[in-house]
């Protein structure tokens, strides 16, 4: 008796855990991506390999605002490291303060 209940309990483990993993692949793929420039420099903001790494940096912030606030940006807009100071602000922000204070403070880029 003891025994079934243990093969039942691993299943289950099993199962729970075949679940998270697949629903937590989807948003890998841009994380992934994003951590294959973990550890490199750069010689300067017009190197090629920094225009892509921010442009990756941009996107994978740009979708987790999305999901953690319900705000959509557009990568295109904002450089990555103000869409990382924008998700500060929004962590910090006072439940009664709008979205829309904190998004006038950086300047949109084209």
């Amino acid at each position: 008796m003891k025994v079934k209940l243990l093969l039942a309990t691993i299943g289950v483990l099993f199962w729970v855990g075949g679940l998270v993993s697949l629903t937590n692949a989807q948003g890998d793929a841009l994380l992934s991506k994003l951590l294959t420039y973990d550890g490199k420099s750069f010689t300067g903001v017009q190197d090629p390999e920094y225009l892509s790494y921010d442009q990756v940096l941009r996107e994978y912030v740009a979708r987790r605002i999305g999901e953690r606030f319900g705000v959509t940006l557009d990568p295109k807009i904002y450089s990555g490291f103000d869409l990382l100071e924008i998700e500060a602000f929004f962590r910090c922000k006072k439940p009664d303060e709008p979205y829309d204070a904190f998004l006038r403070m950086f300047p949109k880029q084209r």
